[in-house]
């Protein structure tokens, strides 16, 4: 039913045949037909395709994806080269900016991260356009919670940065003690201020990589 390309297919196999998953299709298919979702439907599962199960270093978690056009391409807080970076991710780049020194990008597009083991997962993976959380409660956070276990599992070590209230209610799903979670507020305009800036995550994601004998993110765009 669905093709990832890589080892989530195998670890995620039973989800497709699920009522839950079944359901979810099925109501994202009369919302395809009758109206603009984003991202395109082939994007969908892109955050899986470009990051393996065995290649995640850090995960960062976001709510769903932007729902103007031509900016959510399956990663979260990514948007497609060309298209200017929303609010959130520009604070994104301001954090990092200020505890590497890397340059902000002009391009919002994370596309280089996830190839380097960060895997860009939203809790929802798709929305109508204009409309913020329109397909929450209908079964995405079912497979993504899953995904979140299937990490929680693994051996090898793991960041989990998980920014604004939505995310961080994700931490009781990470109980396995080799991996390490991250929290602060939401790096969008409401909520930087209150903990975002000058959290440090980059900084400290990779140190604790390091210490694992685990290669650092190169988090350069």
């Amino acid at each position: 039913m669905v093709n990832i390309g890589n080892e989530w297919d195998a670890l995620l196999a039973d989800q497709w045949e699920m009522d839950y998953y079944k359901k979810l299709r099925e109501f994202l298919v009369n919302e395809y037909r009758s109206g603009t979702v984003f991202p395109p439907m082939n994007d969908l599962f892109n955050a899986l395709r470009c990051t393996s199960y065995s290649d995640v270093k850090a995960v960062i978690l976001g709510q769903d994806p932007y729902h103007g056009k031509g900016q959510a391409h399956g990663l979260c807080f990514s948007v497609k080269e060309g298209t200017p970076p929303p609010p959130s991710l520009v604070n994104i780049f301001k954090e990092l900016n200020a505890e590497t020194g890397i340059a902000i990008p002009k391009s919002g597009e994370l596309t280089k991260w996830a190839n380097h083991g960060v895997l860009l997962l939203n809790t929802v993976l798709t929305v109508r356009e204009g409309q913020a959380n329109s397909h929450r409660n209908h079964g995405w956070e079912i497979l993504t919670d899953r995904i979140i276990e299937l990490l929680n599992k693994r051996e090898k070590p793991i960041v989990f940065l998980l920014w604004g209230g939505p995310a961080r209610a994700k931490s009781k799903l990470v109980t396995n003690p080799n991996h390490l979670v991250l929290q602060c507020a939401h790096p969008s305009p409401l909520s930087a201020y209150g903990g975002f800036f000058g959290c440090g995550h980059f900084v400290k994601a990779n140190e604790f990589l390091k210490n694992n004998g685990i290669e650092p993110i190169d988090w350069s765009l």
